[in-house]
């Protein structure tokens, strides 16, 4: 019973069906993307969907590219789509096109006006739309519905033989003018596209189906059992069904069910939102890590386990809703906290001089990789008499609840190492602190029968022998609007100056120089961390994933 309880709508509709011994038990879902653009977060919640549907009850997704605009779509997209599905950790069954079925789509869009189904129309695109009428007053029919039929058919072959200008005919479905349902309004089947080549048919056709013709259709051809897609496609239902109805000569059919789309706060999921950010300069490109692309998660240190987790906690409905952002961050945290190795990165570095720590001596101590995983084991790293900490774990004057390095304060402990004492600093001619100076207690090593006292605060170093300089960038929300599609204001106007601040000549442990890109690194009070794509040992660039804790809370 507690499994049915967590079983989402559409496995709950699967599992009748299965049960009813519908399509003979099998069971069949795709993922329809258009390669106009690059998958987003919303992408993947589908694919979790499509593919989780069909590997969880035993049946294939395949995957179809709806390749019906040549003047969006390139092989670029095409093959990131691929990367990101592999990526996110699915197979689909075969790779199908939309263009693979033009010559039956060409056929059928014949049958359907040789039996009066369908009319060339010559009118405007704006004059057809006025015409349509509202959804409380009916259409007007338009004064080429009545057609010959013959006339119709030579029309539409000067349509595909280039013969036709873009935009000046359309070939519509003769269907119903005064539906309540606006899609039932003579919609448009096909249009002219003549000066961009396809991606794979290349100039071969210039007549070009629409979507709801092409994807109900595609469906049957491939043998989809259920078609899953976002609720934007209800009202589009009844059309993909007629659509089929019109041709289709057995008792199958594929259905369509809808779930509610990913909507987050502090972005934007609209793909031609997205093209302007890439286009105009405002982001780094389709996978700059502020971005909701899944390459631009990737980049940014999101793993495919985090994606899905988050996905699963919010589920499946039939309800719109928008999802604050920290859920997803919340998820990637959780995640990379099992699996991400502490390391110590120190960003606003300053040198700290043990006194009387031996002059050219340095030792080795061992410090655990991870404490929330078991099984990471340990690490070296070295110690000597001078070590980078961060500026601001020193305080000159520091007031009483400051409980770091300051001159003749408290003890504090070094993480891993010695417990030291500030002795005071060395400034420059224009009184900047140029160095902090302590004396450590040899006693007091981690791990040693004298390194149980206890100190109200330990901090982080890095051995000035055993060290590497690296660029830090710290990666922020996009926005600093929890909704702005929503606002009055220009989106890009809303962009949050702090998305994106970069750290030159930070300190890291020289371990990192090996990190290959997207390694996962805990830097201790900093956050989570990735190595970026550009990274290398002579330039180690290290993105921030997400910060230990959700600052915007605050906020």
């Amino acid at each position: 019973m507690e499994a049915e309880k967590s079983l989402n709508f559409i496995e709950e509709i699967v599992e009748k069906d299965l049960q009813e011994g519908k399509n003979n038990g099998r069971i069949q879902t795709r993922f329809p993307p258009e390669p106009n653009g690059y998958l987003h977060i919303g992408h993947a919640k589908a694919i979790c969907m499509d593919f989780g549907i069909a590997q969880k009850y035993g049946g294939v997704c395949n995957l179809r590219f709806d390749d019906t605009n040549p003047t969006k779509e390139d092989v670029e997209y095409v093959d990131s789509i691929q990367e990101d599905i592999k990526w996110l950790g699915f197979k689909w069954g075969n790779i199908y096109y939309a263009s693979d079925y033009f010559q039956q789509l060409w056929d059928l869009a014949v049958k359907m006006i040789k039996e009066g189904k369908a009319y060339i129309d010559e009118q405007s695109a704006e004059t057809i739309a006025a015409q349509k009428g509202t959804p409380t007053e009916p259409g007007q029919n338009s004064p080429f519905r009545d057609r010959p039929i013959e006339e119709n058919l030579d029309l539409f072959y000067k349509m595909n033989k280039g013969e036709i200008k873009d935009g000046t005919m359309v070939l519509r479905a003769k269907i119903d003018m005064a539906s309540p349902n606006m899609h039932f309004r003579d919609p448009i089947m096909y249009r002219v596209i003549t000066d961009h080549p396809h991606h794979k048919t290349g100039y071969t056709w210039k007549a070009y189906p629409m979507y709801d013709f092409a994807h109900g259709q595609s469906d049957y051809f491939e043998g989809v059992t259920h078609s899953i897609c976002t609720l934007e496609f209800v009202v589009h239902r009844p059309l993909y069904d007629w659509f089929i109805d019109q041709f289709a000569d057995t008792d199958y059919r594929p259905h369509q069910y809808e779930f509610n789309r990913l909507n987050i706060t502090y972005t934007v999921m609209s793909k031609r939102k997205m093209l302007q950010l890439v286009q105009e300069g405002l982001v780094a490109g389709w996978d700059d890590p502020r971005m909701p692309t899944i390459c631009g998660l990737r980049r940014r240190g999101y793993t495919p386990e985090a994606i899905k987790n988050f996905i699963s906690r919010i589920g499946y409905t039939k309800y719109e809703a928008t999802i604050d952002v920290s859920m997803l961050e919340a998820s990637v945290r959780e995640d990379l906290k099992a699996r991400a190795n502490r390391m110590c990165a120190i960003f606003d570095p300053i040198k700290l001089i043990i006194d009387n720590y031996p002059e050219g001596s340095s030792e080795t101590l061992v410090t655990e990789n991870n404490p929330d995983n078991e099984n990471a084991g340990t690490r070296e790293i070295t110690l000597s008499k001078e070590v980078y900490i961060e500026r601001g774990d020193f305080m000159e004057d520091a007031p009483k609840d400051f409980y770091r390095l300051t001159p003749g304060g408290r003890e504090v402990r070094l993480k891993s190492a010695y417990i030291i004492q500030c002795t005071g600093c060395d400034k420059d001619a224009n009184g900047n602190i140029t160095a902090v100076h302590c004396t450590y207690d040899p006693d007091s090593k981690s791990g040693s029968e004298g390194g149980n006292r206890k100190v109200k605060s330990t901090i982080c170093w890095v051995d000035c022998n055993n060290a590497a300089t690296a660029e830090v960038r710290l990666y922020d929300r996009l926005f600093s609007v929890e909704n702005p599609s929503a606002s009055e204001q220009d989106f890009r106007e809303l962009l949050n100056p702090d998305s994106l601040k970069v750290l030159n000549n930070c300190i890291v442990e020289k371990s990192l120089a090996a990190a290959k890109p997207l390694d996962h690194f805990q830097f201790l009070k900093q956050g989570y961390f990735t190595a970026d794509k550009d990274s290398t040992p002579e330039h180690l660039i290290f993105n921030r994933t997400v910060s230990l804790k959700d600052n915007w809370a605050k906020k």
